[in-house]
């Protein structure tokens, strides 16, 4: 490995430890189990999964594998066939409660034969019921942790990109309130590159923190789970049909349970399910489209 991927592993696997630490605290009474593994071509990876008080489902997974690039996962990258090297950690909340969001954090490091490199990542929100003053109090977040890093973050551009990538065309419809997404990075060096990826992770714990402490404790029914469900089936459906992250894991033989912890522990599907006008569904409906100022 170079210097700059045995820097970057060693970060990101501290990284996970840190998130998990965190989350075990918020979470006020699970704990995380682990899962060690190993990719039949090239390295392997720590899923830490967690169940419970307020997060139903929740995972951490690190991983940092290499090999020879399939054909598919070549075409991906927009590069030819050759030997790769990835490391990264991913993190997907699924709370108990609807009124809390579902959260998603990835921080990503590539290098290709040749030469190539880059740094990629983002966090986004997916709330259940959509409350504006926590979508800006989440915006405002990732916007400090870019301007913090200005030399090589610009949050508006990173926020219309995650609007772009977090959407599902077939609905027409964005996942959630999206956040901020980056990939490809090379500027303005390696360093400064890598210390904004571990901002990036490091915004995360408090990020659902500040969600958790406005919305976890409130009072729900089961009309509201039943809209959860809903919404939570929108989040399969962008992980198992758009999102390049899960295809990339699948076509690089990475390890399938690893690669779908990130879906939520049940999610429905009514055909033709229609909302009552007027009321906080309908809302949230409004609210998921492209181009939302939360901090205008």
């Amino acid at each position: 490995m170079t210097e700059q991927a045995t820097r970057t592993q060693a970060a990101f696997e501290a990284l996970q430890e840190e998130i998990c630490a965190g989350l075990e605290i918020l979470d006020g009474g699970g704990r995380f189990a682990e899962d060690v593994w190993a990719r039949p071509g090239g390295g392997g990876g720590r899923s830490r999964t967690l169940q419970g008080a307020l997060i139903e489902k929740g995972g951490v997974g690190f991983s940092a594998v290499h090999g020879t690039l399939s054909p598919l996962a070549a075409q991906a990258l927009k590069s030819t066939a050759g030997e790769f090297f990835a490391t990264g950690v991913s993190s997907v909340l699924h709370p108990r409660n609807p009124w809390m969001p579902i959260i998603h954090m990835n921080v990503r490091y590539f290098e290709l034969e040749g030469g190539a490199w880059w740094f990629g990542g983002g966090i986004d929100l997916t709330p259940h019921y959509v409350e504006e003053d926590s979508a800006r109090e989440f915006h405002a977040r990732l916007k400090a942790t870019c301007e913090a890093h200005s030399a090589c973050a610009d949050y508006a551009l990173f926020k219309a990109q995650a609007d772009e990538y977090f959407f599902l065309p077939h609905r027409q419809e964005t996942r959630g309130i999206g956040g901020i997404f980056y990939d490809r990075l090379r500027a303005p060096d390696f360093d400064r590159l890598l210390a904004f990826g571990l901002a990036v992770g490091r915004t995360f714990v408090p990020a659902y923190g500040a969600q958790a402490a406005t919305h976890r404790h409130r009072s729900f029914d089961e009309s509201h789970r039943g809209w959860q469900g809903l919404r939570r089936g929108r989040y399969v459906e962008f992980n198992l049909v758009w999102d390049r992250g899960t295809k990339f894991g699948l076509e690089t033989d990475g390890r399938t349970e690893s690669i779908l912890m990130s879906m939520p522990p049940q999610a429905n599907w009514v055909y033709d399910h229609r909302f009552a006008p007027g009321g906080p569904e309908a809302e949230t409906q409004a609210l998921l489209r492209k181009g939302v100022q939360w901090l205008a």
